[in-house]
């Protein structure tokens, strides 16, 4: 059957139930009201519940999208541009895409690759946005109106590697290195949230996406005269400061307010 279930914020998870199969669903409180939408229905509001609910602890909560790409801005927050190497007064951001192979959902593992590769890999918390429909040239007063929701993206970076190589692919581009998830909240203000990441309970990262050099705005429209962004498509909007080295056995969460926590495992 046919349900309104757009509210004023709305959580949206994908999942694996226990006999395998893949839904999406709508959060409330502890429980996930299963929907039998595809994909192009619930990113247009067609969002058709069957009944049926599950503990959100019984099953298991996957990549909130499988997107056509993930498009990172970096050196958007002058704090962590300088801990970096980067410039605090670029007047454009700095693009690199990551491979849909490296996305791993919430409670997943981050591979550490082989000391032979890299030495020092850190994590990067950030607000992501996915994409709602398909824009291209889109003016910055339009911009938001092609954001379905926004989520959680730990930007995880062999640091040695990004210093030396002229592009960031390398040290960007590893399996395990995008963490994205566990939900997508819409109806929020992406240009106002507080980002807390922690290490093993340790507060490294504690930023606001309203202190961005780049807007929101600006972004969404700068890229779009560059590549078509497709529904589902990530934008992950840049890290503030305080990413430091992971080791593994390592726990690293990345807190968002009015979207969740995404917690990964460093193996």
């Amino acid at each position: 059957m046919r349900t309104q279930l757009l509210q004023r914020t709305q959580t949206i998870v994908r999942y694996q139930q226990r006999n395998g199969k893949i839904y999406y669903g709508i959060v409330e409180d502890d429980e996930i009201l299963q929907l039998t939408s595809s994909f192009s229905e619930v990113i247009n509001n067609e969002l058709n519940f069957d009944g049926v609910r599950f503990g959100y602890n019984d099953v298991k909560i996957l990549e909130p999208v499988k997107p056509s790409k993930v498009i990172n801005f970096g050196w958007t927050y002058a704090g962590h541009a300088k801990e970096t190497g980067g410039k605090a007064d670029l007047k454009e951001p700095f693009l690199f895409l990551k491979p849909g192979t490296a996305l791993i959902p919430d409670k997943g593992e981050i591979i550490l690759p082989s000391s032979k590769l890299t030495n020092q890999v850190e994590m990067e918390g950030e607000v992501a946005l996915v994409i709602g429909k398909r824009g291209k040239n889109i003016k910055e007063e339009d911009a938001m109106d092609y954001v379905y929701g926004c989520t959680i993206f730990n930007d995880v970076t062999a640091r040695d590697l990004t210093k030396k190589d002229p592009q960031f692919t390398r040290g960007k581009g590893f399996d395990t290195f995008g963490p994205l998830g566990p939900c997508i909240v819409r109806g929020i203000d992406p240009n106002n949230l507080r980002i807390v990441t922690t290490l093993n309970g340790k507060v490294v990262q504690d930023g606001n996406t309203n202190q961005m050099s780049l807007s929101i705005p600006f972004l969404i429209s700068w890229v779009s005269q560059i590549m078509t962004l497709e529904p589902g498509d990530v934008l992950a909007t840049g890290s503030p400061a305080g990413s430091c080295p992971m080791k593994s056995g390592d726990v690293v969460t990345v807190e968002v307010e009015k979207i969740g926590k995404l917690c990964n495992y460093v193996r």
